[in-house]
């Protein structure tokens, strides 16, 4: 239904590392108010990046928050508001399109043109494609494999704390 999953954390997760490696670029003589054709070139951007499949669940996991929201305090409601959250999802759907504009000003106040121009060109280059098409995988290898390194670490922390309390007198 809206429920969260951990795809959705990947797309996020791939956002802040797509855009991470951009971010020690930017510079601060940007102007204020970024001209049409500078926040288009943050739209493409945002566009090529794949950003904006990350965004897909902003809406609907906040139709749902609200529907659970309003569930607690209503329970006998809740027949008429799921129906009610249904005929009005497609009205804030479209708005989803805005956090597009949201970013791609952003980006224009952080980069300049030229910059923007460039990261485009990384994006629509054959590296930056399999990097867009490649990045979910990776993050959601990394993502199992450091839940296993914490799940490890954390076992030899309580060993470790064990021994330290057990030099202390104290059992646990």
């Amino acid at each position: 239904m809206f429920r969260s999953t951990v795809a959705d954390v990947l797309r996020v997760g791939a956002l802040v590392i797509a855009f991470s490696g951009f971010v020690g670029a930017a510079q601060a003589q940007q102007p204020a108010q970024p001209s049409a054709g500078h926040i288009q070139l943050g739209r493409d951007v945002v566009e090529a990046s794949g950003a904006t499949r990350a965004f897909d669940g902003v809406v609907p996991s906040i139709l749902q928050q609200t529907l659970n929201g309003v569930l607690q305090q209503n329970p006998d409601l809740q027949k008429d508001l799921v129906t009610s959250v249904q005929t009005i999802r497609p009205e804030f759907e479209k708005r989803r399109v805005e956090i597009n504009d949201i970013v791609a000003r952003i980006y224009a106040q952080r980069f300049t043109e030229a910059e923007l121009k460039e990261i485009l060109a990384f994006y629509r280059s054959a590296t930056g494609k399999k990097f867009v098409a490649g990045i979910p995988a990776v993050l959601e290898e990394s993502f199992v494999k450091t839940q296993e390194w914490g799940v490890k670490l954390s076992e030899e922390v309580v060993v470790r704390l064990r021994a330290e309390m057990k030099k202390k007198g104290h059992t646990i």
